[in-house]
């Protein structure tokens, strides 16, 4: 596993990480198995696990929890402890995602409540400070609200969490910019992959100008770019997948991913181009891949060792770049 600095905070981070929505909010998941492949992880390297309230209503946060005290003074021949950095979302007040413009910071984080949801997840994790806080939706006009800044403070000052940062909506690397640029985050979480190449655009320059962290997430689209989808995928009813991959969308991703086929050479696999293609990109601390089975695992953070795609192959995975707006399915 290749380590990477995690912006001005400075944590030494696994270049991928862990995402952990899979385990609490699509079906098919099983604690064990997850806590089987949350331990290989670590076994093999990774250091940063991504979690959120709203996974299950604190259920991933107790997973973590779990893998967080496996690792603690449990080092193999007496060694110290495994440094392992939780980052928890703290959910908006009128669960609503994504965000909208309208929305105001009443309605998604009042002072009061980012500190009642802090509490909740550091109960749920079972640490007294957590590493990273993040909001788990973002509208860089809530900034006008001039209580916004001084709860962020607060939240740092308090030592019950050591940074602080936010979940951009899907399709909107813009709506953070001023954020990163005002100095008042810590860390950025962005969809960004094969398709979705707009953070590079705007969002991470300014990252980069004010030395803030890139989480990438979404490195697979969702699972179209994991190379199995079909148009005659289905999903359990409950799974968040359904609304998602509507028809429309459905065959959209497809039609995309199939394009993608014919560079596939010499064994690679598109999970690991999906992944190898975000590594090329020095602007981006961490990646989250979702993993509920250890071969997953496995799979993914072995990319860490394989080095950057060639330049002629980067060249032509960026001429797939997908230009995407928001719609009433794209949470």
């Amino acid at each position: 596993m290749n380590y990477r600095r995690f912006g001005r905070i400075g944590w030494n981070v696994s270049e991928i990480g862990y995402g952990m929505w899979g385990m609490a909010g699509w079906t098919g998941s099983a604690d064990t198995e997850s806590l089987e492949s949350l331990e290989r992880s670590v076994d093999l390297g990774c250091n940063f696990f991504d979690t959120a309230w709203a996974y299950g209503d604190g259920h991933s946060e107790h997973l973590l929890g779990k893998i967080l005290r496996a690792n603690k003074g449990n080092a193999a021949a007496g060694g110290p402890d495994k440094k392992l950095y939780a980052a928890t979302k703290i959910p908006p007040k009128n669960r609503r995602w994504p965000s909208r413009r309208e929305f105001s910071l009443d309605h998604c984080y009042p002072p009061d409540y980012l500190v009642e949801y802090v509490e909740k997840s550091l109960s749920n994790v079972g640490v007294e400070t957590l590493d990273l806080i993040q909001f788990h939706t973002w509208e860089d006009h809530w900034l006008d609200d001039e209580r916004l800044p001084r709860a962020i403070e607060a939240l740092r000052s308090s030592g019950k969490v050591r940074a602080v940062g936010i979940s951009l909506n899907r399709w909107e690397p813009w709506n953070g910019i001023r954020a990163v640029r005002a100095g008042l985050v810590d860390a950025v979480q962005v969809i960004y992959n094969i398709f979705d190449q707009n953070p590079e655009d705007e969002l991470f320059p300014a990252c980069r100008e004010k030395d803030v962290a890139v989480i990438a997430r979404v490195p697979f689209d969702e699972g179209s770019l994991s190379g199995t989808l079909t148009l005659q995928s289905t999903w359990q009813k409950g799974d968040w997948r359904n609304s998602y991959f509507v028809a429309e969308n459905l065959k959209s991703s497809v039609a995309h991913a199939e394009a993608l086929k014919p560079l596939l050479q010499d064994g690679l696999s598109m999970p690991e181009m999906a992944l190898r293609f975000i590594l090329n990109n020095q602007d981006v601390s961490t990646i989250i891949p979702g993993m509920r089975k250890t071969h997953h695992v496995e799979c993914n953070l072995s990319a860490s060792a394989k080095g950057p795609l060639s330049p002629a192959l980067q060249g032509e995975l960026r001429k797939h770049r997908w230009m995407r707006t928001p719609t009433d399915w794209s949470q």
